[in-house]
């Protein structure tokens, strides 16, 4: 099936923010996801290609790469990626007091959170002699990318680092974009936030690139200090960084694809339009490919919006950016018959970022089941997750939130199982393992529990 989007008619200072009419139609999970918006900028092929040529090169020629990279994508000659300790102690000396007392409250908030979501180590009994556990062990090593770009992301520090300290992981390395314009070196509020929270290991590497060098390590073949292989990588970033994240799983651990932000809004009649816009706008403000979704049963609030849209793009700081991410293929506004299709869409569609503006908004978040994270009520903008509502901000996108999860303390452990049975407890079980040994032509399987039962054994 396919279905039609009316495009709004743009004028130059006009924000196309596009309508797609879902109503009096029934349709399928998979008609849903064709349906809602998706950025058309760039196939998957396409960044995979380009992101496997840049494992490749960091895989086999490691620092000279980095330094390749580093030139012509960051404009900075790079002897060596990683960033002085006196640089560090430097930047946050020079912090503005204002950022450092908003980070530590940032910081405070989100060790309360993650410090919570450690999970309980289980013991069951099940018979004398006999019990299964399981541990949870966090990995020894992890990589923190903190995206650059058109931002300054120190929140990203704060998101990525805590909870794998909550975890207990020993060894922390961060990776961020070199910046010309600071001598090469990440920004200097991303290096005071990574001091802030004591994280020593820190480089000035990019974009895909960076994943790679954590996934795979960089050996230092001319006496330089090697970055060692990490077991998990986690982070935000654009269509490169969460391509490189996947074509390495496997090899390290990720968290989530955390790509270009999203945000998505399931409003009714009882919405705020200025306060939907505000929202809206709010993440479109990060990338001009990023993605702002308004779903309603509400003409009259999808009109509304539309007009405070234009109200308020015209005053904000970046508002070609924004222009650009609200009138792409990736934003506009979903219209469904009720709230029952507004759940079924927002589902289908798997933001990141869902919000519920809504009569009685607590019921209808209870219902949603994909999206990264979900924001009930007036007063729960995203703005606050991403700095200080004490969750993490970085969360599955592009639809990944239907499997994923956002960054958590988990991320960051193993489950690791540990069986403990005595003889009895193991012959209570043994003919059981062998009838299931024969049934599966395995009888070695078998003769290892029979042998610790016979004469001597």
């Amino acid at each position: 099936m396919t279905f039609s989007a009316e495009q709004t008619s743009p004028t130059s200072d006009a924000v196309a923010f596009r309508s797609i009419d879902l109503r009096g139609r029934t349709l399928t999970l998979a008609e849903l996801r064709a349906a809602v918006p998706r950025a058309q900028h760039q196939t998957v092929a396409d960044a995979e290609a380009k992101v496997m040529d840049i494992i490749s090169a960091v895989r086999d020629s490691g620092f000279e790469a980095l330094a390749g990279f580093a030139k012509a994508f960051d404009g900075v000659e790079q002897a060596h990626p990683r960033v002085p300790e006196s640089a560090l102690t430097e930047a946050l000396a020079s912090l503005d007091p204002a950022v450092r007392a908003a980070l530590e409250e940032s910081i405070n908030r989100a060790r309360q959170f993650a410090d919570a979501q450690r999970p309980a180590v289980v013991d069951v009994p099940l018979g004398d002699g006999a019990v299964v556990s399981q541990n949870w062990v966090p990995v020894a090593r992890v990589g923190l990318y903190v995206p650059g770009g058109l931002a300054v992301y120190p929140s990203s520090v704060v998101m990525n680092v805590v909870p794998a300290l909550a975890a207990g992981v020993s060894s922390i390395a961060l990776a961020s974009p070199p910046q010309k314009e600071f001598g090469g070196l990440p920004h200097p509020t991303i290096l005071a936030a990574a001091a802030l929270l004591g994280i020593d290991e820190v480089y000035a590497i990019g974009g895909a690139q960076a994943i790679a060098a954590f996934a795979y390590g960089v050996q230092g073949d001319r006496g330089e200090a090697p970055i060692l292989p990490v077991d998990v990588v986690t982070g935000p970033g654009n269509i490169f960084v969460a391509t490189a994240k996947r074509l390495v799983k496997g090899v390290v651990g990720i968290d989530s694809e955390a790509g270009t932000t999203e945000i998505a809004i399931l409003a009714d009649a009882s919405a705020k339009p200025a306060l939907v816009a505000a929202d809206l706008i709010s993440q479109a403000e990060h990338d001009p490919k990023a993605a702002s979704v308004l779903v309603t049963d509400s003409p009259e609030l999808a009109a509304a919006v539309q007009e405070e849209l234009e109200r308020q793009v015209a005053t904000t700081k970046h508002t070609v950016r924004v222009r650009e991410a609200l009138s792409g293929s990736q934003s506009g506004v979903v219209l469904v018959d009720n709230l029952d299709q507004g759940v079924a869409v927002c589902d289908a569609y798997a933001a990141e970022h869902l919000e519920v503006m809504t009569a009685d908004a607590p019921a209808v978040a209870t219902r949603i089941r994909n999206a990264g994270a979900i924001f009930v009520g007036d007063y729960s903008p995203v703005s606050l997750g991403d700095y200080c509502a004490g969750s993490n901000h970085v969360l599955p996108t592009s639809g990944t939130a239907a499997f994923s999860s956002g960054l958590n303390v988990t991320t960051f452990l193993k489950a690791v199982q540990v069986i403990n049975y005595n003889r009895d407890a193991l012959q209570q079980v043994s003919t059981h393992i062998v009838s299931l040994s024969d049934a599966e032509d395995l009888p070695g399987h078998g003769d290892a529990v029979k042998i610790r039962f016979r004469t001597g054994g």
